[in-house]
Formats: structure tokens, sequence, C-alpha cells
């Protein structure tokens, strides 16, 4: 008798982190008539009156997204909000609203994590944001965090993934690579202080790069400059993964390619 093969289960690196989102995610159906987005755009949105609300959230994992050998909890919490907040204003709209839930590990005190909440609320105070609620809970491997971000547009002023149209200019709102190499260069000298635990790292004219991968900066400058000009953007995205993959987004939902020179 002939054995039957088993089937092999798929492996999540086959799929990829977009192409996972997109398999686990490709039955779902729009349901509520207020939702005018859901999954596949930098925010949810749903009308609520003359106002349109964006909803994001982002995970943050110890030993994935940040290191904390070189990444000082004031500077993570701070980012922990920013990367909230560029999705709301990826989207052309003003982030009003967050959520923080945290699970830690017991190597945390209640002095590091006053530390973790001070870039927290720095964050909140600067770009005029209010942290309304969350969770905190036990970990066994490290430190968590999710934040979500609650936002506001003008229905008429949203600019999605999918509305990017033949002929239109890309635009990029700031310098790329920086915080790469600003995460490079703190990995190098991570790597010394773990083989050599008195030195002292040599960071000297690396201030901009390292800046820009522990303490980025949401654009709301562009927002606001745009509004100011009376510009909507037929499309924007949040370069988060890269210039490459994002304009692969934008395509992909807009039905159009793109020419980069």
């Amino acid at each position: 008798m002939e054995k039957k093969e088993e089937k092999k289960p798929l492996e999540i690196s086959e799929l990829g982190e977009f192409g996972l989102i997109e398999h686990l995610t490709k039955d779902l159906t729009v349901i509520d008539k207020n939702l005018i987005k859901g999954i596949g755009d930098d925010c949810a949105v749903f009308e609520c009156g003359d106002i349109c609300n964006l909803v994001t959230t982002d995970l943050l994992v110890e030993g994935v997204h940040f290191n904390l050998i070189y990444t000082p909890l004031k500077h993570l919490g701070y980012k922990a909000v920013a990367v909230n907040l560029s999705d709301i204003y990826a989207m052309n709209g003003t982030p009003k609203y967050i959520t923080v839930s945290i699970a830690l590990s017991r190597k945390f005190s209640v002095t590091a994590v006053e530390q973790l909440y001070e870039g927290i609320k720095l964050a909140c105070d600067r770009f005029d944001v209010e942290l309304i609620g969350g969770d905190t809970t036990s970990s066994m491997s490290g430190l968590f965090i999710n934040i979500t971000a609650i936002g506001q547009a003008k229905k008429e002023d949203i600019a999605y993934r999918s509305g990017a149209k033949k002929n239109d200019l890309i635009c990029v709102s700031g310098d790329l690579g920086g915080a790469y190499i600003g995460l490079n260069v703190l990995e190098r000298e991570a790597k010394i202080y773990m083989d050599d635990k008195d030195m002292q790292p040599e960071l000297e004219g690396y201030e901009y790069v390292i800046e820009r991968q522990l303490k980025p900066e949401p654009r709301r400058d562009i927002v606001r400059e745009l509004a100011k000009l009376g510009i909507v953007p037929n499309s924007m995205i949040d370069i988060s993964d890269g210039l490459s993959s994002e304009l692969l987004h934008i395509c992909k939902e807009s039905g159009v390619g793109c020419r980069v020179y």
C-alpha cells in the first residue's frame, strides 16, 4: 500500500510579513457602512459626522525592533509614539489620542518604566496628543510596547495609498537611509561593547543618523505646509520599510506603475 504523503505546513517565511497579512485578511468583508477603509492602508478610516476618524496601531518588541544595550528608555517611549503618529500624518490627518499597552519582565524597575513614560509624554506634549488609556501586564521575555493612535481628518483631505494616478510626481519628505546607517553604527558599537565592557563607544560624527534611528520625528511639518499651500496629495504612505516596498504598496493599491530617477 502506498504511503500517503503528509502535507507540509506552510511556513510564515514563505509568505513574508505582507504576504501573511494578506493571507489572514483576504476573506474579511466590510459590514459597518461607516467604515471607509479597513485593512490595507496606514490607518483604518471611518466616518463620524463631518469628520473621519483615523486609527492605527504598532507593536514594538525587544530584541526585534529595539536593543536596550544602546536604546535609552526615554528615547524608546518617544519613538513608540512617533511611529504611530507618522501613520496618521501619512493619511494627511491630525493625531488626537493614543493608548499605550506594555508588557514588562522582572528586570525592569519602576524608575525604568518612568523613563519610558517620560518619552511617551514628551511626544504627546510636542504633537498635542492626549494619552487616554491602555494596559499593563507581565512578560516572560523582555519588553513589549503597543500603541494605538487615533486621529481626525476631513473626508476630502484624506490621502490613501490607492489614490495615485498616471503622471503623478513621486516625492519624499526627507532623506532616506539615515536610520539604517544609524542602526549599523549602534550595532557595531554594541558588538564591540559585548567583547569589552570597558570600551567607550565611538559615535562622534554620527549624531544625525543615530538620532534618526533612536528618535525619529513624524512629519507634522509636511502636513501643515501642504494645508497652508492648499495642496491635497493624491496618495501618501509612511516610509518605514524602505522606498521600494512602500512604492510597491502604492502601485499595487492604485493599479499603476512607477518610474524612479
